[in-house]
């Protein structure tokens, strides 16, 4: 079932003597369509041993109370329902590498899902070399396996989506996690209390300067209202509505896909099982899956996904630079991008939406990124204040989409366009564009009445 999925990250052999079998979870925060999981519980039967799942909060690099909370509401929920499963979920304030290598000395293998960012990688690749039992990750995140999808750094979507479509039968299919047969719930293993999340939080050497978000709340369950609502209210007109920031016809779910609380998989199949607008379901799964898939390639192939030189586009850096000295009508700090205190009241709506919110609608996400272009100094300049604000505020910052965002707002996966002042031939985005759209005053009340909640 999920063999294309497993890779052996040492040569280590299986340890005989172990007590149970470990699955460090990090990626893939949650029971449903969890490959990794599915594997850890198999490998657990067949040794006749009970499965521990360990989690280790660490300081994650940009991640502050706000991502925290959100994430700590996920694992929560994960942990009461693990335990309804005999499994025993323990939490520890560690660094992966140190805080897991410590787990395994005691277990007969481990288990780990797939990470894609250059920190993942390095704490598996770490922790692979430094265990003396067979370790092996399990991809569970993406629909496809990133390696099977494609084995380079592809151009754009029109490249990868052959490939995807070529793999989407054998990888997109419901399966049931299975029960274990050994309970590790007695087992004596130290661990936070994950139920109390405000004194965890207290413990943590966190950014305390973003507060968690008032409009969303982390955990499966809450993912699956979002979705189950989306799909009954929202899909059947998706294909016409999803640019019109003025309404809410987003799944809003991209929090849910970032902390790995829910399956692209579980959604994607509820989609296609919906009866309702090909059109929509189409458009919807294009952005699911194709889009979403060239993101994590964009930044599983390339190591400077988070900074200027990572757009590794020929055109792109050449017609910016040649546009680099062009006078532009305003330029902002980042301290005054992050206090949206621009001339531009849409513009502005954007960076309250995000900071009061944890999410920005995704049209309006390139309108920000493409203004923080035309109204900084300097391209990389640009591309930095875009990374940072976009880090610290979002509850999906920090994420392969994300970051795959910001880089097309730039030039990445598009195509050259007509040339103008500061963008050269990058595309460009204006406010006479948006109101073809939707009506923006009605965005701009919309964002004013979500800072009063």
């Amino acid at each position: 079932m999920i063999d294309n999925r497993i890779k052996y990250l040492n040569n280590n052999k299986i340890n005989e003597d172990g007590t149970y079998v470990l699955y460090w979870m990090q990626q893939s925060q949650r029971i449903e369509y969890n490959h990794a999981l599915a594997f850890a519980i198999e490998k657990a039967n067949s040794l006749n041993l009970p499965l521990v799942i360990a989690f280790m909060l660490t300081t994650y690099p940009e991640a502050n109370e706000r991502h925290y909370t959100f994430m700590l509401e996920g694992l929560k929920e994960l942990e009461i329902n693990l335990k309804k499963r005999n499994i025993k979920f323990i939490i520890n304030i560690d660094s992966p590498i140190e805080g897991v290598y410590n787990l395994a000395k005691k277990s007969s293998l481990l288990v780990a899902d797939k990470g894609y960012l250059k920190i993942q990688r390095y704490w598996r690749e770490e922790l692979s070399n430094k265990v003396h039992i067979s370790m092996m990750e399990i991809e569970s995140d993406l629909v496809i396996p990133i390696e099977i999808t494609s084995n380079k750094e592809e151009y754009a979507a029109y490249t990868i989506r052959k490939k995807i479509h070529k793999n989407l039968d054998d990888n997109l299919f419901s399966f049931k996690i299975p029960l274990i047969n050994t309970s590790s719930l007695e087992l004596n293993l130290t661990t936070e209390n994950i139920q109390d999340i405000d004194s965890l939080i207290k413990k943590l050497n966190i950014d305390s300067s973003v507060k968690k978000s008032k409009h969303f709340i982390g955990g499966y369950s809450q993912a699956i209202k979002l979705l189950d609502n989306f799909i009954e209210n929202k899909l059947e007109n998706y294909n016409e509505y999803r640019n019109k920031a003025d309404l809410d016809f987003t799944s809003n779910l991209t929090p849910y896909l970032h902390f790995g609380q829910i399956s692209p998989i579980e959604i994607a199949l509820k989609i296609k099982k919906k009866n309702s607008n090909f059109e929509s379901k189409l458009s919807f799964l294009e952005e699911l899956i194709v889009r979403r898939e060239l993101a994590f390639n964009f930044c599983y192939y390339n190591t400077d996904y988070d900074n200027y030189k990572g757009l590794k586009a020929d055109w792109i850096f050449d017609t910016l630079d040649k546009h680099k000295l062009d006078e532009r009508n305003y330029i902002y700090t980042k301290e005054e991008f992050e206090k949206a205190l621009t001339h531009d009241k849409v513009w502005n709506a954007c960076q309250e939406e995000l900071m009061f919110t944890g999410k920005m609608h995704g049209y309006m996400r390139m309108y920000w990124g493409k203004k923080i272009l035309e109204w900084s100094n300097f391209p990389e300049e640009a591309f930095n204040i875009a990374i940072y604000l976009n880090n610290k505020y979002a509850l999906d910052g920090r994420d392969a989409n994300s970051y795959t965002g910001i880089a097309w707002c730039f030039g990445k996966h598009d195509r050259p366009w007509f040339e103008r002042n500061i963008f050269g031939k990058v595309r460009y985005m204006n406010e006479s564009g948006l109101k073809k759209r939707f009506k923006i005053e009605n965005y701009i009340n919309k964002v004013e009445a979500l800072k009063k909640i």
